[in-house]
């Protein structure tokens, strides 16, 4: 007998059909991903938040929701984020006056720490359980799909400040995700087009692009991996 992981699927519109009901009602279904065609204001995702755990309470509801340009709701009183590339540049900037060296890296965890707070909490105040983020890849200038979706191209920088962006999540109780595992920050096709493929050694993704996730090890509660072919692992998808 084979195992099966649950899947994650989607629903067509602004509330369930029957036929969904039944399909979210199947075991081997372990929740749903929301997208913009699912959205047209709080009341309705509010509404079919509750459809699907009525169908069964157990269903994770989740969304890709970072900030900048990979962002589902936006109207409605939902904050527009700004895309995780502002925080790392906010990191990178000069102290100001007295502040001292570490000055601004300490406002950008802080500030990243706020915009986890609230990317959670208006999803919570709706229904929905997990947001796939933070972003780990890092910003090697090249990727068009990931761009600035990254923190920094510094995989400490990312870590300390995705760190900081869980911490909000946590805090409006919403869950995380850590993407796109080892790395999708060095090739430059969009894996939504192309399969793109990572001709590096295995040695350097582990010591750079996937340091991150070994660091947060303790605090991710969930990881995505990059449709990505690393051949110098195997030929198929990570």
């Amino acid at each position: 007998m084979h195992q099966h992981a649950p899947l994650i699927i989607d629903v067509a519109g602004h509330s369930l059909t029957t036929a969904e009901r039944q399909r979210l009602a199947h075991p081997l279904v372990g929740g749903v991903i929301l997208f913009a065609r699912n959205w047209q204001d709080r009341a309705q995702l509010t509404r079919l938040c509750r459809q699907i755990k009525a169908v069964r309470p157990d269903l994770l509801i989740a969304v890709d929701h970072e900030g900048g340009r990979v962002q589902r709701f936006r109207t409605d009183g939902f904050t527009h984020l700004p895309p995780m590339a502002a925080f790392g540049a906010l990191w990178l900037s000069a102290p100001k006056k007295g502040e001292g060296e570490g000055g601004p890296a300490m406002r950008a965890s802080n500030a990243a720490t706020a915009a986890g707070y609230v990317l959670g909490a208006e999803l919570r105040a709706c229904g929905v359980d997990l947001s796939f983020t933070p972003v780990l890849d890092l910003d090697y200038g090249e990727s068009s799909v990931i761009g600035d979706r990254a923190f920094a191209r510094d995989p400490r920088v990312v870590t300390v400040l995705a760190q900081a962006l869980m911490l909000g999540l946590q805090q409006s109780g919403m869950g995380n995700c850590g993407k796109h595992f080892p790395g999708h920050g060095f090739v430059k096709a969009d894996s939504h087009l192309a399969i793109p493929v990572d001709k590096r050694s295995l040695k350097a993704i582990l010591a750079e692009d996937a340091a991150p996730y070994g660091w947060l090890s303790s605090g991710l509660q969930a990881v995505m991996p990059a449709h990505v072919i690393y051949p110098k692992v195997d030929g198929r998808p990570a």
